[in-house]
């Protein structure tokens, strides 16, 4: 039996020595290291790079609409030229063109026709429309590329934050371990005691109480520790694991708290998204407003036309042949120059409440801008506020460690040699734990408050470059 429970001894030990080696090799997932990783993966991001790409590509497609329609034609067809006086509207291309000379009645004589033409249509002049056209996507695609960068900026804070958040959750399971270890302890000091009549049998009771407690506490931080793992592979674009982070948040607070950002409040990245919608929607305003003026063409058309049909056949309806090379060659040609001007009347009627419409969906933009401006204002001033109150627990969370280790250790002499209650240790248990809480959670919150500067200024630099 000995053997036996060495060999279960010398198996925890290499289990043991293994996991440590194993989690000595894991590689430190740094911070700048997961943004990166994060802004090459998430699928947000990939997104609206494709939606600028789709923009961009947009944009000159729109610049070669300035360019007039060039068309060529040809066509061959076999048919009869039977036809009459009245009046035929041709609906949606439903009838045919038949050109021939009216006879008393009905014939079946067909032969080829043939017609060739070329065809030049150039709205020249319209007031400015093509080249607002251009303007609308011009400031599209500036809107596009400010929608990524903002997008890339606030994952960038996602990801700092969840960071963040997930070694707090690291260092409070860390915590629990160190408090369910000493619950245990307690709990054979208490068996131990009460074994040899110097406590009550009360005491046990409240020490395995006290352990249970402690397994609970200890459950609920690894899974709070597991949904922040989640949530940063999510973030990440990679599948979940167990990540070994840098713990310079927790060792060390921030070098400057009161690095002042390199950007004005105008140019933070949200702000210059949502003035660029603004920019779009004026532009679109104008670009309608065109719509209202007259369009100046040039068009130009050269015609090529062959039949199998003579020029006899008015009056000798056999004189035609069903030949194809003589209905296929063109005999008779014809040309056409010409400017043209297209101005509907009533369209201005119409454009003038489409301006207005689009003038209000500006004003909308801009009571929008205003709205995030003023937040981004009151948070700065939050964002100090909140630098200073966590440095300040910063500064005076190691006297309360102090403190409660102290009374911790006093507590646990005084009860061991039956001088304090069971109720005197267990308080000291738990204001030690407390205080190893607020510790390990007292530096991440002041890296936690500058990300939230570094947010509400718009200079993620003011965060990433202070360690």
């Amino acid at each position: 039996m000995k053997i036996f429970a060495n060999r279960h001894i010398y198996i925890v030990i290499a289990c043991m020595f293994f996991w440590g080696y194993a989690r000595a090799q894991q590689k430190v997932l740094g911070l700048k290291e997961a943004e990166q990783i994060a802004l090459a993966n998430y699928s947000s991001i990939k997104a609206k790079s494709n939606q600028l790409n789709a923009s961009k590509a947009y944009l000159t497609e729109t610049k070669t609409e300035y360019l007039p329609d060039v068309s060529l034609s040809a066509q061959q067809a076999y048919g009869t030229v039977n036809t009459q006086f009245g009046p035929i509207y041709g609906y949606k291309g439903l009838s045919v063109a038949s050109a021939g000379p009216i006879l008393s009645k009905q014939n079946w004589n067909a032969a080829f026709g043939s017609l060739y033409l070329s065809n030049v249509s150039w709205d020249f002049f319209a007031f400015g429309r093509a080249s607002e056209k251009v303007k609308v996507q011009k400031q599209t695609v500036s809107r596009d590329e400010t929608d990524l960068a903002q997008e890339r900026f606030q994952h960038q804070v996602r990801v700092a934050s969840t960071y963040l958040n997930l070694l707090a959750a690291q260092q409070l399971s860390k915590a629990q371990e160190d408090n369910l270890k000493r619950a245990m302890d307690l709990k054979t000091v208490v068996v131990a005691r009460v074994k040899n009549g110097l406590n009550a049998g009360v005491d046990s009771s409240q020490a395995n109480a006290e352990v249970s407690n402690a397994r609970i506490a200890l459950t609920n931080a690894q899974e709070m520790e597991q949904e922040q793992s989640s949530q940063l592979a999510q973030y990440l674009g990679i599948t979940p694991q167990n990540f070994l982070l840098d713990t310079v948040f927790v060792t060390k607070s921030p070098v400057n708290t009161g690095l002042a950002p390199q950007i004005s409040l105008d140019s933070h990245p949200i702000l210059r998204y949502y003035q660029n919608r603004i920019n779009v929607s004026d532009e679109q305003a104008k670009y309608l407003h065109t719509f209202s003026y007259p369009t100046f063409s040039f068009f130009g058309v050269y015609q090529g036309r062959g039949s199998g049909f003579s020029s006899g056949y008015i009056n000798n309806q056999n004189d035609f042949t069903s030949s194809y090379g003589s209905g296929a060659e063109p005999t008779r040609y014809n040309y056409l120059l010409g400017i043209g001007m297209v101005w509907n009347l009533t369209t201005p009627f119409r454009v003038h409440y489409q301006v207005q419409s689009q003038k209000f969906t500006s004003a909308q933009y801009r009571d929008e801008y205003n709205l995030v401006s003023q937040q981004l204002n009151d948070q700065q001033v939050l964002a100090e506020t909140r630098i200073n109150n966590s440095l300040k627990n910063y500064r005076e969370v190691p006297q309360e460690v102090r403190a409660a280790t102290d009374a911790y250790n006093q507590k646990y002499a005084l009860y061991k040699n039956g001088l304090a209650n069971i109720v005197d240790f267990t308080q000291a248990l738990y204001v030690l734990n407390r205080a190893e809480v607020d510790n390990y959670i007292a530096s991440n919150n002041v890296w936690q408050a500058l990300l939230y500067k570094a947010a509400a200024t718009g200079d993620f630099g003011v965060f990433i470059n202070n360690f």
